[in-house]
């Protein structure tokens, strides 16, 4: 699909990453998103990052990403400097998984 979809190019990948924080590692896990996020910002082909904080008492929280194409990802994602970056992020989590996925389909609500 090489068509745009809302102003969105087709090959842009989305990227959502769920961390189970360890209990009472939230400050901890907090302190190393902020590091890590100033850095994420400036690598090439990123072009949004989102933390979500769980709103239960589940400790899962989603980071979510915007990529130009999968191949600015993975160079980054398989990059040594990707895994000392996020290294310090990992003490703070015990478990993670990671879903990357092209946008198909949007719709945007009817502003009032």
């Amino acid at each position: 699909m090489h068509s745009e979809q809302e102003g969105r190019p087709a090959d842009t990948l989305s990227v959502v990453y769920t961390v189970h924080v360890i209990e009472g590692g939230e400050q901890g896990f907090l302190d190393a998103y902020e590091r890590i996020r100033n850095s994420v910002a400036k690598v090439p082909g990123h072009i949004i990052d989102r933390l979500g904080e769980p709103i239960d008492d589940s400790r899962q929280w989603v980071i979510t990403s915007e990529w130009e194409t999968p191949a600015h990802f993975f160079a980054w994602q398989q990059g040594e400097e990707h895994r000392a970056l996020v290294a310090p992020l990992r003490v703070w989590v015990d478990r993670t998984q990671s879903l990357r996925y092209r946008v198909v389909r949007e719709t945007v609500g009817v502003k009032s």
